[in-house]
């Protein structure tokens, strides 16, 4: 019988809750000290491999905090390292004790030193920056040492602002150069036009002190002690792995309006790392896809909107109030000044509006190669209805696409779950039942409880024609279970990167506030927990190692460090006992097919210099020092975009294919212009994607001799 574990989980808070936090709580008002107590606990208790909090756990909170509260190193001192240190053996003892005295260490000496830091750059900008100097910006965070005095971490802030304010002046520049231009439109002119360089270098140091100004008041200013515990709390839980984290109340309810699939503004989820705001997924359908300049790993440097002449620079920003200034009303324009993956600095402008949640759904097309037909299905996520699963999911429109694919005729099928980030398990083990007759499909481990297989139990297969499966760095949790199983299966051939993302791991949110009884506190939270663990049907975990694709093929991500592997404190791939599945036959060659893939790639230039920009991007994202002389800054600027062109042949691929609506849709598209210009977009893309044409010369090698046979048996 399959155990239930959302109710098990649930059995084991409301045992947990009746511990003895009732007399803690009124004994101890201290809301922070409670906090530490329930958390520390369901961490040892409830996580799927607790760590052991001692000296070395301790250690890695010490380093970790200083680095999250400070990972630019531009506020705290040498000495102010060499007393936190005292604490280098001593947080898992307050911990255990409920004592936060480190914390509050850390936080009254960073009020302090922030203090002092505005004091710095306020004097810093009223004097001119000399551009003509030789001088170096080292913005190597991680191997920076920390400034040995106040005079050291002064001139730390003065090379950090002339950096800031060359990239201003630099803009400033071209700007007045542009303007300057013959046929340039007379009603865009600023008085940029007439001034001078001197005129031009003031108001990029004005720019910078705004930039400045408002990260202190809008930011720095706007923290209370209790946003820097939540730092701190999140700290400790997310030693335990990079998916286990704190949700303050605030954070709960964005997270539960992320899982609900409601976005709005610009299409794009952000995260922040160290101080710079990354894009890390781009929503299908909304403005950011629709313009198909922002990518997954820009870096947005500057925020602009459209009726102001100046942008601000949100380095060092918080996420929330980057966001505050990306977002804005339908309609309205953003300009965002965005470092592409190659170091390349690029002004974007989107149209912001609300993200429609129908292009989320799967959607599939035909694909026309001389004679042959076959059929596309896009899978941007798993979703599903939590509440009644009988609406629309994932695996009932799979299902259904592949019907409507089949009435066409088609002769093989592509399942795209490139940059699909998963979610719903039991739509995972729907989808993959489509292409086999029954079998196991994942196993999922609980920690301290023996695995469960999850199973397809219908015997009916939808498909059971040539599949191809693609996947990329960006395919991870749900996406890796059901290319995981048809790669065991040898259902499928799977084409893409090396391997994908690497997230083996389940979550669950427990609510803190359930765990204490009479509780007279503000709202504590939630606490997003590692509980489970899934392995593949041969035994191998997806945890780091992902899914290693049959055919590799490269692409702009493939030297960029964005997998599980490259997280902080990830958990270990391990391996437990396969299960027995049949092996489906068929009358094809799977070894050669694959075979002839990779010897095809080998001639391929196309993919030969996509490899090759990948490489070149990694150099460039990698160099972390800057010159401040600005002759010299702008020949760096203009060698690396001299560099860039030869890879614009990227640009100008195009396959051969010929792609087309199913006869439904179009009937559609005489009423909905809308989605009649979605799919010729996406047709646009289709035909500029060098994988999607890979992946139909598999296919077609795949028809030729495609029977289905009798299965072999594979046992433990």
């Amino acid at each position: 019988m399959k155990r239930n574990y959302n109710i098990l989980l649930l059995l084991v808070l409301f045992a947990f809750g009746s511990c003895s936090f009732t007399t803690k709580v009124d004994n101890d008002p201290n809301k922070d000290k409670l906090l530490v107590q329930i958390i520390t606990m369901a961490l040892e208790q409830l996580h799927f491999e607790p760590k052991q909090i001692n000296d070395e756990f301790s250690k890695e909170i010490l380093a970790d905090f200083i680095e999250t509260v400070d990972p630019l190193k531009r506020f705290f001192l040498e000495e102010d390292i060499n007393d936190f240190k005292k604490f280098e053996t001593l947080i898992d003892d307050q911990l255990r004790n409920y004592d936060i005295s480190f914390f509050n260490l850390v936080y009254d000496r960073l009020l302090i030193r922030q203090n002092e830091a505005k004091t710095y750059y306020q004097d810093i900008v009223k004097k001119p920056f000399d551009f003509s100097k030789d001088e170096v910006y080292d913005a190597d965070y991680e191997n920076l040492a920390y400034a040995k005095n106040k005079k050291e971490l002064k001139d730390r802030w003065r090379l950090q602002l002339k950096f800031n304010a060359l990239t201003s002046y630099d803009d400033l520049l071209l700007e007045k150069e542009e303007q300057n231009k013959t046929g340039f439109d007379e009603s865009l002119v600023t008085e940029v036009k007439t001034s001078t360089a001197s005129q031009l270098e003031e108001k990029a140091r004005e720019e910078t002190a705004k930039s400045l100004n408002i990260f202190f008041t809008d930011y720095i200013e706007d923290l209370d002690k209790t946003d820097w515990f939540n730092v701190y709390v999140n700290t400790i839980v997310e030693e335990f792995d990079p998916h286990t984290s704190y949700l303050a109340p605030d954070d709960k309810d964005k997270f539960d309006q992320q899982m609900s699939g409601k976005f709005e503004g610009i299409g794009a989820r952000l995260q922040k790392r160290l101080d710079y705001i990354k894009i890390v997924d781009i929503i299908s359908g909304g403005p950011a896809w629709r313009g198909q300049e922002l990518e997954v790993e820009d870096v947005i440097m500057k925020v602009r909107q459209e009726k102001e002449k100046q942008p601000v620079s949100i380095v060092g920003m918080r996420i929330d109030d980057a966001i505050k200034l990306i977002k804005g009303p339908k309609g309205s324009k953003v300009i965002l000044t965005v470092k592409k993956v190659d170091g390349t600095i690029k002004d974007i402008t989107i149209t912001r509006d609300i993200v429609e949640l129908e292009e989320t759904y799967a959607k599939s097309t035909l694909i026309t190669k001389d004679k042959s037909i076959y059929g596309i299905i896009n899978l941007p996520r798993f979703y599903i209805d939590f509440e009644d699963y009988n609406k629309r999911n994932a695996a009932t429109d799979i299902r259904q696409e592949i019907e409507r694919l089949k009435e066409q005729n088609i002769e093989g099928l592509i399942l795209d779950l490139r940059n699909n980030g998963g979610g719903s398990l039991k739509t995972v083990v729907d989808i993959a039942g489509l292409f086999i007759k029954d079998g196991p499909i994942v196993q999922v481990r609980s920690a301290g409880q023996p695995q469960e297989v999850l199973e397809d139990e219908d015997d009916a297969i939808v498909w059971d024609g040539p599949l191809v499966i693609m996947v990329n760095e960006l395919s991870a949790s749900a996406s890796e279970i059901l290319a995981a199983a048809m790669q065991d299966y040898k259902r499928a051939i799977i084409i893409g990167s090396k391997q994908t993302y690497g997230k083996g791991t389940v979550q669950n949110v427990l609510d803190l506030n359930r765990m204490v009884r009479n509780n007279s506190h503000d709202d504590l939270g939630a606490l997003k927990l590692t509980r489970q663990k899934f392995y593949r049907i041969n035994g191998g975990s997806t945890q780091l190692k992902g899914v290693e694709s049959d055919v590799v093929v490269p692409d702009r991500y493939s030297f960029i460090e964005i997998g599980e592997r490259d997280q902080e404190n990830p958990l270990p791939w391990d391996k437990i006992d396969a299960v027995n599945y049949k092996v489906w036959d068929k009358d094809f060659n799977y070894d050669k097919t694959i075979s002839n893939s990779k010897d095809r790639m080998k001639e391929n230039q196309q993919l030969k210099l996509i490899e090759q920009n990948a490489k070149w991007a990694k150099i460039k994202s990698d160099n972390k020092i800057y010159n401040l002389n600005y002759k010299k800054y702008r020949a760096n600027v203009e060698e690396i975009e001299q560099e860039s062109k030869q890879f614009d042949a990227i640009n100008d691929f195009r396959n051969k294919l010929v792609f087309n609506s199913l006869p439904y849709e179009t009937k559609l598209f005489e009423k909905d212009s809308t989605l009649k210009e979605k799919r010729t977009r996406w047709h646009e893309n289709l035909t500029k994607d060098v994988h999607v044409d890979e992946a139909v010369n598999v296919l077609d090698d795949m028809s030729k001799t495609y029977d289905i046979k009798n299965v072999a048996t594979i046992k433990n």
